[in-house]
């Protein structure tokens, strides 16, 4: 076998791993496991799939000039490595706005009192980059509440009381509720 073969045997091999490492990380084992919870009723049904990372003990949302994992003002996700998907089977209010049934990627822009939580149409995308923004349906300002106790795990939840169901999103001592009709 020539020097040229066995270097590009090499390489091949190299890029092979690599790519299964990538796939074992992201797909098989990832160190944000993915998560999925979905509300059904007579009226309405709702799934979100998402990925769940961890604190960690680190900062989580403040200023970028204090290190936040998520910085005030700043795209996110909502979670880790794919984009997160709000799907609804049918139209339903979505914090007092007509939202279509579909999918959807969701996303924040969160800041110290307030999230701006968007839906756009690049539902499955990989959630590192922001989306096209001019893909947006809607932004609603949702208002931030504040836990006593600490939440390890981002966490993605439907919560009914009397007023109706709410989507939850909790993660560390931060809460943010946004009404489902």
């Amino acid at each position: 076998m020539s020097t040229t073969k066995k270097i590009l045997l090499v390489l091949g091999l190299i890029i092979l791993f690599g790519i299964g490492f990538l796939a074992y990380g992201i797909f098989i084992n990832p160190k944000s496991p993915k998560g999925s919870v979905a509300f059904k009723n007579e009226k309405l049904e709702i799934s979100v799939d998402y990925y769940r990372p961890y604190k960690k003990d680190r900062l989580l949302f403040g200023p970028s000039s204090e290190g936040a994992l998520v910085p005030y003002g700043v795209y996110w996700r909502l979670g880790a490595n794919f984009a997160t998907v709000f799907e609804t089977q049918s139209s339903i209010g979505f914090h007092g706005r007509k939202l279509a049934a579909g999918a959807y990627r969701m996303y924040a822009i969160p800041y110290a009192d307030h999230w701006v939580i968007a839906l756009n149409n690049e539902a499955g995308a990989f959630g590192y980059n922001p989306p096209d923004y001019a893909n947006d349906i809607m932004r609603v300002n949702v208002p931030v509440q504040t836990n006593d106790k600490s939440i390890e795990q981002f966490t993605i939840d439907f919560v009914e009381d009397s007023t109706g169901v709410s989507l939850r999103m909790r993660w560390d001592t931060t809460t943010v509720l946004i009404g489902i009709q």
